[in-house]
Order: C-alpha cells, then structure tokens, then sequence
C-alpha cells in the first residue's frame, strides 16, 4: 500500500512540472502537424461563402496619379503601348508618372511617353540631391526644376524620406537633407509660383519601427522595410517635419502618398487634414489599410472626398486594377488582399467615387 501511495506521489510530482496546457476560448490547444507551419508559408483556404463581384472596369474614368518607371519595366514604345492597351481595359483615362529622373533621363521618359501619348501620360520630376553643402545648392535644385519644367514636367516626386533624408542612408546623421530643410525653401516657392503639386512619401508604416518578430503587425515580404534601431528619425519627428513644412509653405499644394502613412489611424490623418489646407493625400499601397476597416475609411473618403486622390503603385497588371474597383466599388466581403488580413468593401457613393477617381485630380493639379 506504501508503495503505491508512493507511485501516486511520484506521478503526481511528475503532473506538476509539465506546462499548463492553453485554453483559448473553451477549447483546449493540442499539438499537430500545424505546429511545423511557418508562419510565411501559412495560406488557410477560406471555406465562406460569399458573393463576389467582379468589376471589368471602373464606374468612371480614372487618372491614377502615382505611378512608376522604376526597374526598368517601361523601356520601350511597345512597353507603353501595352501599358494603354491595359488602361483602356480597365478604364484608366491618365496616369502620372512618378519617373524619379531629371536631367537626360526626364528628357529620355519625355520622349517615350509623351511624344506618342500626350493626353494619357502626365510626368513629373524629382530633384538634385547632389553636392547640397555648396552654397549653390539651393540656385541648382530651383534652375534644373525649371529646366524639366520647359520639358513637360507637371509636377515633382515622388520624394522620399524614411528617416534618412532624400539620400537614403548614403550620408551621416546631421548630413542628410530632410523635407523641411532650409535649403529646400527656394524649390518649394518655385513649386508653388510654377503651379507644380508635389508627392511626398514621408516615414513609412509605422510598424516598420517596431522590433521584427511574432509580435510584427505586416507579413515577413515587408521585413526589409524595418528600420527599428538604426540611426534614422523617428516616425513622429517624420510627421513634425512634415507639419513644418505644411504651414512654411502653405501655398504649395503638397500629396502625402499612401495616406500619409496614416492610413492605421485615420482619426489623426483628418486632424492634420484639418490643420493644412495644402495637404491633399493618394491612397496608393494602401488597399490594405482601407480594407480592414471598410466603415470607417467609408466616413473617412466622404467627409475628405475633396482631399483624397486615388492612386495605385502597384505595377500595371489588369487584376491589381480590378482589385481596386472591388474594393471602392462593391460590398464584397472577406476578400484576398496582399497582407494577412482579408478586405471588406467600401461601396462608395458615386460621388465620392468621382471625386477620387478624376475630380480631384483635374482640380489640383497642374494641366497646362
């Protein structure tokens, strides 16, 4: 009998170091086969049952006001021939080409949009970057603006600056050229005295600032985004300088590209809507943003309908197209989208469509 109160004793010494076992909701969590499921490969086949709603193309004419050449994707006039035949599927009117080029390059993009599309390609320019400690700096950012200008320039951008400044990270912390930096005033006078809107991408999504992890809000495709603990600013000190920049320059019209990289919080968006009159924003790379909170971002595009322009960034394939004329257009649900979560409809009114499709656009920017 000893011995076996003594088995007893010894068994239950063994239960009392073994993990307590997960309960999630009432059901009790038991190890599988899913436990060697990475993450990155995890692709659950969704058993619902849903209308879906395929639109061809978009309820009206569309000028998708950021796009790219980058990479080497457009060289040729068959490139952009096939471009168009793509735009004229899916019903895009213009694009805005964002060509990151001044110099021979613009010249080089003028010649292969322009001279055979010139109503359905607007270019814009970016800027000098080079050499910014000579005294004249400031003179050379403002005459090659006005040189791409003569060319067909209607606009400057995309400029980027993720926390290192418009060089990236080439160049030391207190050497970088940042959006609101003195130097940079002359240009953006000369933007506005031009009538020459400009594409900002300022900081980044903020989880890009977090530590990379089981805790990290976007898929590991976006992973080489992250910039948590290196030496560039902060995704607050970003938006202040862009705030500075806003009100010293309030005649330039400026668009924050991908909702301003707000799209996660789009209460503090309107407050800085609010707060500048020429601040407009695209909502281009951020269908997932807008997606995942359907009502809100609904109330969000109708209460700022003059404010939002809509843009892709996306490449120029005829399903990524249609993926955005779904998600604006329908009351789908539970659709696929590029990040973890699934999207849900907006089902905007016709108005709001309008405006953001082309209204906007043909409004604020320059067609001179």
């Amino acid at each position: 009998m000893r011995r076996c109160l003594a088995c007893l004793l010894g068994l239950a010494a063994v239960v009392s170091v073994q993990p307590q076992q997960t309960v999630k909701y009432g059901v009790k969590v038991q190890p599988g086969p899913m436990d060697a499921v990475l993450l990155k490969d995890y692709r659950p086949e969704s058993s619902l049952v849903v209308p879906e709603t395929r639109v061809e193309k978009a309820r009206f004419p569309v000028i998708d006001v950021h796009t790219h050449t980058f990479m080497n994707e457009i060289r040729t006039a068959a490139d952009v021939d096939q471009w168009v035949r793509v735009m004229d599927e899916v019903g895009v009117e213009k694009s805005i080409v964002l060509t990151g080029a001044i110099g021979e390059e613009f010249a080089r993009q003028v010649e292969l949009y322009l001279k055979r599309y010139p109503h359905r390609f607007q270019l814009w320019c970016s800027i000098v970057t080079r050499d910014i400690e000579a005294p004249d700096y400031p003179e050379r950012v403002v005459r090659e603006l006005e040189r791409c200008y003569r060319m067909g320039a209607r606009g400057v951008g995309e400029l980027t600056d993720k926390g290192f400044g418009l060089q990236e990270e080439t160049r030391p912390p207190g050497k970088r050229l940042h959006l609101d930096d003195p130097r940079l005033d002359p240009l953006w006078r000369k933007c506005a005295e031009l009538k020459l809107p400009v594409n900002l991408h300022v900081a980044d999504h903020p989880s890009c600032w977090r530590p990379l992890g089981p805790t990290q809000e976007r898929t590991p495709d976006f992973q080489h985004f992250n910039v948590y603990g290196k030496d560039g600013l902060s995704y607050e000190e970003l938006l202040a300088r862009r705030d500075r920049l806003l009100a010293r320059h309030p005649q330039t019209t400026f668009i924050l590209c991908h909702l301003s990289n707000q799209g996660n919080d789009l209460a503090s968006l309107a407050r800085a809507l609010d707060r500048f009159p020429n601040l407009f924003v695209d909502i281009s790379a951020r269908d997932y943003e807008l997606g995942r909170q359907p009502r809100f971002a609904r109330r969000f595009l109708e209460n700022y309908s003059d404010r939002v322009l809509f843009g892709t960034d996306m490449g120029r394939e005829t399903h990524m197209y249609r993926m955005w004329w779904r998600l604006l257009e329908t009351p789908d649900e539970y659709m696929p989208g590029r990040i973890w979560w699934r999207y849900y409809g907006l089902e905007l009114s016709g108005e709001t469509l309008e405006k953001l499709y082309r209204g906007n656009a043909l409004r604020i920017l320059n067609w001179n």
